[in-house]
């Protein structure tokens, strides 16, 4: 694992993780959508999604953590104001599939292994590359032939336009257009440019 980095407002991460051990972190299709659905709950009130893909034993995430002023301007309760703290919210996440998990197949334990990767995406230059590079990661490590068919990605939502939580928009301001954007996708992947974006998956 990369060096813990704080998560700072405003600024645009890498994150990611796997199973302890290297273990498998979903089991069947519904723990897939469990996961989403409880990122939904804990990620989005402060994060925005541009990119994902959750794999049998790991995930990749590209986010932004929302600034402060994001956050009020969402805020649903008449109660004070309070920032929620980013770290804190992916604990929670983390920690609440645990639980899901350890309850539906009598397992006890750590599920993920150490504190989640995060890593600062900090030029412009890396987005696109970092936003196919997850995109093609259930070929590269052999999932599917294609990794335009896998199912647990952000690839086809984007490609397809399709209505989701996801930065669609922005992801396709960063491509050009979507005709660049599966162009880009379909052509040769070179993760050296990018090797420090990208943690310990390259091992």
């Amino acid at each position: 694992m990369q060096k813990t980095v704080p998560l700072k407002y405003g600024e645009y991460y890498h994150i990611y993780n796997r199973g302890n051990n290297r273990e498998n972190i979903f089991f069947e299709e519904r723990n897939y959508e469990h996961f989403l659905k409880l990122y939904v709950k804990y990620i989005l009130p402060v994060a925005d999604t541009y990119a994902y893909c959750l794999l049998k034993n790991h995930f990749h995430f590209l986010l932004r953590i929302k600034t402060e002023e994001e956050q009020e301007i969402l805020k649903t309760s008449l109660a004070p104001f309070k920032p929620l703290n980013p770290t804190q919210q992916f604990a929670n996440w983390f920690n609440s599939y645990t639980k899901a998990i350890n309850k539906a197949y009598q397992r006890v334990g750590s599920l993920f292994q150490n504190r989640f990767g995060r890593i600062q995406v900090d030029s412009d230059n890396y987005f696109i590359q970092l936003v196919t590079y997850i995109h093609r990661n259930p070929e590269k490590h052999g999932f599917v032939d294609d990794f335009r068919t896998y199912p647990y990605s952000s690839y086809q939502a984007i490609s397809h336009q399709k209505n989701t939580h996801l930065k669609s928009e922005k992801v396709l301001d960063w491509f050009g257009n979507l005709e660049n954007f599966n162009h880009y996708h379909q052509s040769l992947d070179n993760n050296i440019q990018i090797s420090h974006l990208i943690g310990d998956d390259l091992l």
